[in-house]
């Protein structure tokens, strides 16, 4: 009689989810491109969209939020923003956090099934903070407070703003945490704007330009003129906020991953998607899937282990995730 075959581990994956507003939907179609090339996500931190995204899935409730935010329309999504005329921002951001807790339920992060830790910035230290236990939708509040647009959450008498600002794409915090591959989610990509290749016009034939000019000149006829481009329009606030912030952000990014580089980088456009955009969110979570996807087809890590091999599990750094960062 065979002895009972010995269950496959599948590879273990830490995974920074970065910030990005609504581009960050993609999160969740990166999400599913992994576990479908049958990749165990162990531990995720996140910054922003990333830390909602990422806590939303670590408490095992990514369908019915997916579900959720993909039937959300223009004014669905209006109907979420409490604004405000007083205070350090115009939206409280109180509404939306009741709703996805009520949605999905509430968890300290110390009991959750994986590694969870969300990245928000202390304003008066001026310096990252890992949000690793406690209450995770006060965490995730934290780190999405985008300055000026939401007020500062308030955590342990420090005042907590978003953690895209010092670390856009939070591969650190994943140091201490034990996985096979560190996989990594940045939402400030190459724009497919800047990426498309610009016509150049066709040169012209001189003796023709002179003979046609000629030709006007003698008969009375000429050309009609053209009528000058209308001049691009100027962005809106929450527009030019969005893409400062990108450009902030996306430079970052590229700076902090050159030091910390993760086995695999998953990159978005950065202009796939405005920042007020949830209503988009179908849309976003297919691109996350299909550049997820794509990526991993060619990555040789993902066809790395034999059929009936175990993933080494190997421990980079300290695994604690307890307590706080900065």
């Amino acid at each position: 009689m065979s002895a009972a075959a010995t269950p496959v581990a599948r590879p273990r994956v830490a995974l920074a989810l970065g910030s990005g507003s609504a581009k960050g939907m993609a999160h969740i179609g990166v999400i599913a491109a992994l576990e479908e090339a049958g990749f165990e996500i162990s531990a995720i931190a996140g910054s922003s969209i990333g830390a909602l995204v990422g806590g939303v899935y670590a408490l095992g409730k990514l369908a019915v939020y997916r579900d959720w935010v993909c039937s959300l329309d223009k004014l669905d999504v209006l109907r979420l923003v409490d604004w405000t005329l007083t205070g350090a921002g115009l939206i409280k951001g109180e509404r939306i956090i009741a709703t996805v807790r009520d949605l999905v339920g509430e968890s300290d992060i110390e009991n959750l099934p994986i590694g969870y830790t969300a990245v928000a910035t202390d304003l008066e230290r001026q310096r990252e903070v890992w949000i690793s236990r406690g209450p995770l939708f006060d965490a995730i509040r934290a780190s999405i407070a985008i300055p000026t647009v939401f007020h500062p959450y308030e955590i342990d008498g420090r005042r907590l703003v978003d953690g895209g600002l010092l670390n856009p794409v939070p591969v650190t915090p994943l140091l201490r945490e034990r996985y096979d591959y560190l996989i990594a989610v940045s939402l400030d990509g190459p724009r497919r704007g800047d990426s498309k290749p610009v016509a150049e016009p066709a040169p012209r034939d001189p003796y023709r330009q002179r003979f046609t000019s000629f030709m006007q000149h003698i008969t009375g006829h000429h050309a009609p003129v053209e009528p000058e481009p209308k001049p691009a329009r100027e962005p809106n606030w929450i527009n030019l906020m969005g893409q400062t912030m990108d450009m902030m952000q996306g430079n970052l990014a590229r700076l902090r991953l050159a030091a910390y580089r993760p086995d695999l980088l998953i990159e978005l456009p950065g202009d796939c998607c405005a920042v007020y955009e949830f209503y988009r969110a179908e849309e976003m979570i297919a691109l996350g899937h299909a550049e997820a996807a794509h990526l991993l087809a060619g990555w040789p890590n993902a066809h790395a282990l034999p059929v009936g091999a175990t993933a080494p599990v190997v421990a980079h750094g300290n695994s604690d995730r307890g307590g706080d960062h900065g």
